[in-house]
């Protein structure tokens, strides 16, 4: 699964891309495609390369009956760099 474009700000030079998973899916995140679509986000805003910062966050969007989270997002966030 490839993390989409969610969040960011042109004027911060900052691209947010997140994921969901549910409480039993196991989702394997393809960061390499993440970094594709982070790259041409900030080259489409005349960038020449987005640079992601260290790890990820993690929210809790739903939880159950008992106060279980049953469905998380995974964001990221890159700066854009090298302006062209």
């Amino acid at each position: 699964m490839v993390p989409q474009p969610t969040g960011g700000s042109r004027a911060d030079a900052s691209v947010v891309l997140s994921y969901q998973q549910g409480a039993f899916e196991i989702v394997t995140p393809d960061w390499e495609g993440a970094q594709a679509g982070a790259d041409a986000r900030c080259r489409a805003w005349g960038y020449s390369r987005a640079d992601p910062f260290e790890g990820t966050q993690r929210t809790c969007e739903q939880t159950d009956a008992y106060g279980g989270c049953v469905l998380t997002t995974y964001s990221r966030t890159y700066q854009c760099l090298g302006r062209g």
